[in-house]
């Protein structure tokens, strides 16, 4: 039987209205993952915040944007883990202490789901843990390549297909809360 935890990747204040880096519909996502956040913290799974740090101009180290969103703030005891890349296994502690508490799945939400979601997640898989992603407990934003356009939910539904052939299963907030 699994062991499993709660990953909620940088939701920073950066990512709402207002901030350095606005995502599509963050408050939505937020929302589904406070019910998600919710019911792990009943069910006792334990919950790690990943928190992302950085100087390029979005997420600076010691700014109220680089703040974790008051929608998802941690208890005491919680587990908090600065990183520096989207990948949050690289050059943190995140490794050595899911091995610590026998952690074997992860429950992985976050922003922004074209970066850090998906490196993240791709990363536990390759460590070895069953990952399920909470669609719609994950946020991301209009992207360019190429000089077109890819809206917010395109490269949404174009990351969940990755994710799903390989990384991890993929479903919704009500069929996680199921």
């Amino acid at each position: 039987m699994k062991k499993q935890a709660l990953l909620i990747i940088d939701v920073q204040q950066d990512y709402f209205k207002g901030g350095k880096m606005e995502l599509s519909a963050p408050d939505a996502a937020a929302a589904n993952i406070r019910q998600i956040l919710d019911k792990c913290r009943k069910e006792g799974i334990p919950v790690i915040y990943i928190q992302h740090q950085a100087d390029a101009g979005f997420l600076v180290t010691n700014t109220p944007g680089a703040e974790i969103h008051p929608s998802v703030q941690p208890l005491a005891g919680e587990t908090i883990i600065t990183k520096h890349y989207p990948n949050s296994f690289r050059e943190t502690t995140l490794l050595h202490h899911l091995q610590q508490i026998g952690v074997t799945g992860l429950i992985i939400t976050g922003m922004m789901t074209h970066a850090c979601v998906d490196a993240s997640t791709r990363a536990a898989k390759d460590f070895g843990f069953h990952c399920t992603v909470v669609a719609d407990a994950c946020a991301t934003r209009d992207l360019e390549v190429n000089q077109q356009q890819v809206p917010a939910a395109e490269v949404q539904r174009a990351m969940m297909a990755g994710l799903a052939f390989f990384y991890a299963d993929i479903v919704n907030t009500q069929q996680y809360l199921r």
